[in-house]
């Protein structure tokens, strides 16, 4: 059935029931970016697959509000479907709640699935068009009425992820989340999102690809610990350590009786941008309602001693497996053999020839020349490009090892790149070294940071649409907060523990991108008179493409921070090599 005819029937279904609008988000009742295939309705009707964007149905129009990591996909994948694309953050372009209000008479009903949507998201749906006279229905399932042969949820069991890993026990943390709730006067905690609800209890999971986490809710009184799950999901081992732990376990969709049936007097604290609207639509009236940002997020952001460790453990493990992959690259991509497909699976079998290797951190961005201009651009047997030696090739990708979690980007030229290429290069180098050196006064935010990325590529009237940085999981998600790196300020600050991405950009429609990404972990610089004052460690091991540089435009420091970089990624990682690829990584991270 084409995305036309799906749209077709779910109008017909908004006709009888009398709703003039529906909205699709792309979320899962956890609030998860990605999502496994049983809440994948914005992506079945429509038929984008990109991990951000929410879908709007009116009686006779349609859209699709995504950002502009996806404009070049969302036009191809929307093609035919009667779905308009709207790109946020463009010029002249409203937000999907705009759209519907201008389109919408008084009286008319707005209609979503609240499992699905976020407290917070909701209210602000529910007071904009309170001011309209448009009525919100917040409780219908239409999708679940046209979804034939929709997947089932996942009951792949859960696993173990040990202290030797992560650092803390869960009764550690626990209590850690325990203090936070006594400060707030709070006697119940809910954690929805998953790799909260993975990180509290040291789990892992294999319900969503490339994130290792499982669907469960997690309830936590100063007394007790309440598990929603699939039972099938756990072990007979794992069953006993969590009850010798006092964790009780309850089917995953019991949540919603147990929020129903609380203690009245309790005081029930969430976070209401993680936390779904329904779960908020049935706390009882008489419960204290607690609203915080998440607990469990500010813990796990701040990485311990354990857990940085272990991300330069899984770092040289991820070193290892690219530079196979870029020897490779360089050897079999002149013989005409390798597309940007085969090169996608031969990194994944490079880093599956680690002992803690368990899967990619999430699709990797295998693209060359104009592919590498889409920013999220997902290789497929029908996109797939032949690499030469003619443009740029940018490999995107990631791992999760059992010590923790890896995202790297290389951009590289297997020929002779043109002044413009080494000029575009040298600018998004320049940004991502200026980002990597600079020291900074604690209490500093990622938005203050985020223009030293970006000025190089500024002078040259050059910019890139994406955020600079990103919080990594351990063992985790791959992209995770509460810290980033961007334009627009989240009130974060970066603090001493944190590990965020440095991945500056730039994209030439129709010709070619370039991204450098590196992991970086927040660490002191010392105190002076003005105060702490922080820096940053690069935690990851690869070379960097010199055959694309222009050594001209780089200062001496830059000269000094790459020859530096170089000298470790080699003193790290050559160790782990056969004889012809450490003369190979000797090489490409000689002095320049």
């Amino acid at each position: 059935m084409s995305s036309a005819e799906k749209v077709f029937l779910l109008r017909s279904k908004m006709l009888s029931l009398g709703i003039d609008a529906y909205i699709i988000p792309g979320s899962d009742p956890h609030m998860s970016e990605y999502t496994a295939s049983h809440w994948k309705k914005r992506e079945f009707i429509s038929g984008f697959t990109g991990s951000a964007g929410t879908v709007v149905i009116l009686a006779e129009e349609a859209g699709l509000w995504t950002d502009s990591r996806y404009f070049i996909q969302a036009e191809k994948e929307l093609a035919g479907s009667g779905i308009d694309l709207f790109k946020m953050g463009e010029p002249d372009t409203p937000d999907y709640a705009e759209w519907i209000a201008e389109r919408l008479n008084p009286g008319s009903t707005l209609a979503f699935e609240g499992e699905v949507f976020s407290i917070e998201d909701a209210r602000k749906l529910s007071k904009k068009f309170k001011a309209y006279g448009i009525s919100i229905d917040p409780n219908q399932t239409l999708m679940d009425d046209i979804w034939e042969g929709r997947p089932p949820i996942p009951e792949k069991p859960i696993f173990l992820h040990e202290t030797k890993y992560a650092g803390l026990s869960r009764n550690e943390k626990i209590e850690l989340i325990r203090e936070e709730m006594r400060n707030l006067d709070a006697s119940h905690y809910i954690i929805t999102s998953l790799d909260e609800i993975a990180w509290t209890l040291n789990l892992r999971g294999n319900d969503v690809s490339y994130n290792p986490v499982f669907h469960a809710y997690l309830i936590i009184s100063l007394d007790a610990v309440y598990l929603f799950i699939d039972t099938h999901k756990i072990t007979a081992t794992i069953g006993k350590q969590l009850a010798v732990d006092d964790i009780s376990i309850h089917l995953y969709s019991d949540i919603f009786k147990w929020i129903k049936d609380m203690p009245v007097e309790s005081g029930f604290m969430f976070d209401p941008i993680t936390t779904n609207a329904k779960i908020f639509s049935l706390i009882p009236r008489e419960v204290i309602k607690i609203e915080t940002d998440s607990v469990v997020k500010k813990l796990k952001g701040i990485k311990n001693k354990t857990e940085q460790e272990g991300f330069r453990i899984a770092m040289k493990k991820d070193g290892v497996a690219m530079a196979k992959f870029l020897h490779w690259m360089e050897t079999e991509v002149p013989k005409g053999t390798v597309s940007e497909i085969s090169a996608a699976r031969k990194l994944k079998k490079f880093r599956a020839e680690s002992d803690s290797f368990v899967g990619e951190s999430f699709g990797t961005i295998s693209a060359f020349a104009e592919n590498g201009a889409i920013c999220h651009y997902t290789v497929s047997e029908k996109s797939s490009l032949k690499i030469d030696t003619d443009n740029f090739y940018l490999v995107d990708s990631g791992g999760q090892y059992f010590e923790g979690t890896t995202d790297i980007t290389r951009t590289i030229h297997l020929g002779t790149p043109s002044e413009q290429q080494k000029s575009d290069f040298t600018m998004v180098l320049k940004g991502n070294i200026a980002l990597d050196s600079t020291s900074f006064p604690e209490g500093t935010r990622g938005v203050h940071l985020d223009i030293l990325a970006r000025k190089p590529l500024w002078s040259q009237g050059l910019n890139y649409g994406h955020g600079t940085g990103h919080g990594v999981g351990c063992f985790l998600n791959v992209h995770e907060g509460p810290q980033a790196i961007r334009p627009n300020d989240n009130g974060i600050t970066l603090k001493e523990g944190m590990i965020t991405s440095n991945e500056p950009g730039l994209y030439r429609e129709g010709q070619y991108g370039i991204r450098i990404e590196n992991l970086i972990l927040a660490k002191s610089a010392g105190s002076t008179e003005f105060g702490k004052f922080l820096n940053f460690e690069t935690l990851t091991l690869c070379p960097i493409d010199q055959n694309s540089i222009n050594k001209k435009l780089l200062t001496h420091e830059e000269i000094e921070w790459l020859n530096s970089y170089h000298k470790k990624v080699y003193d790290e990682i050559s160790p782990e090599l056969d004889e012809e690829l450490r003369l190979w990584l000797k090489d490409k991270t000689k002095a320049i």
